[in-house]
């Protein structure tokens, strides 16, 4: 029989190895070439984590369900990619873009069976979180998105509520292209309100309604309309004429340039892996006109970290099913 010294020894090894094997699946590099060759090798469960890339800047967290991974951006420059697993069928992670409403380190489930879900980030006030959890290799959550743990404590240290949170892909609600009304429209409080239509007038602006959190602009192709979002609520609205016949979707983040000045730059969504990183050029925003009170106070509103969805689906009233793209009340700590 082992002495209680040999026991204690023998489980002091084991959570060496353990420490061991867990800090082996985090590749840290300070090269941006390497973090994308390690990238592309990356087994369930393993992540690279580089930081100093890019130290300064807006985030944003951008989760492809195609391929199980997570991206992470500060300042349009990516810093870091992890493995995921989300969630398995019946239970399927929705695709938008969302922002984070709530953390919690030790966070334990509300619905099943205050289940452990380490260094926790809500997306939705209904389950969807990000979280440490299982990494198999392919979707097996009940709908949130499971990171590596040491990957998890990382991201919760550099995000702050509010933070933006891209997820596209194949998942039960595909963001690309849809018929369906693309907002589930809120007030302040979290509560669905009926969509806001412009009547007869060109454009509206109610910054009041929302004073302060992430922005997020809308580019309806299909109907040729702009919304605007703060902190998920609607702040303002206008008709648009969009010359683009694209049928993809886009994701653009306002950052900072070396020299201070802002930039957009694309998040590279399925399908346009080559808009990476690529700055908004003058021919694409010459091919969106709004009228010209609507823009300027837009302009006034924006603060790097704001992002633009430009996407086919409808922002009015719809027959069909609704596809919530971005899902976002008042944070709470």
């Amino acid at each position: 029989m082992k002495s209680a010294f040999g026991i204690a020894s023998a489980v002091v090894a084991a959570l060496v190895l353990l420490a061991g094997g867990a800090q082996a699946q985090g590749a840290k590099t300070s090269s941006p070439a390497e973090l994308a060759r390690l990238a592309d090798q990356l087994k369930p469960g393993e992540w690279v984590w580089a930081p100093q890339i890019a130290v300064a800047g807006p985030l944003l967290v951008y989760v492809d369900l195609s391929r199980q991974r997570a991206t992470v951006y500060r300042n349009g420059v990516r810093i870091a990619v992890s493995t995921i697993s989300s969630g398995r069928e019946g239970f399927e992670t929705p695709t938008g873009v969302f922002t984070i409403l709530q953390k919690d380190a030790d966070h334990r489930s509300n619905k099943y069976n205050s289940a452990p879900m380490p260094y926790q980030q809500r997306l939705t006030w209904d389950g969807v979180a990000l979280h440490a959890g299982g990494l198999p290799g392919y979707p097996e959550s009940h709908g949130c998105v499971h990171l590596p743990m040491g990957f998890a404590r990382a991201l919760f240290g550099v995000t702050k509520l509010g933070a933006t949170v891209v997820v596209a892909g194949d998942a039960a609600d595909h963001m690309r292209t849809s018929d369906s009304s693309l907002l589930a429209p809120i007030d302040a409080t979290g509560a669905q309100t009926a969509p806001a239509a412009l009547d007869s007038d060109a454009w509206r602006w109610t910054p009041e309604k929302a004073v302060q959190g992430p922005l997020t602009i809308i580019v309806s192709k299909h109907d040729q309309a702009i919304v605007v979002l703060r902190n998920g609520v609607e702040i303002g609205r206008s008709v648009a004429a969009i010359d683009d016949d694209d049928p993809g979707t886009h994701v653009i983040n306002l950052t900072v340039g070396k020299d201070g000045a802002p930039r957009w730059l694309y998040v590279a969504l399925p399908g346009h892996a080559e808009e990476e990183g690529r700055e908004l050029d003058e021919a694409a925003i010459n091919r969106v006109r709004v009228p010209q009170g609507f823009y300027t106070a837009v302009k006034g509103a924006l603060t790097p970290g704001a992002t633009i969805l430009v996407t086919q689906s409808s922002v009015g009233e719809s027959a069909g099913r609704r596809l919530t793209i971005l899902d976002a009340v008042t944070p709470l700590p």
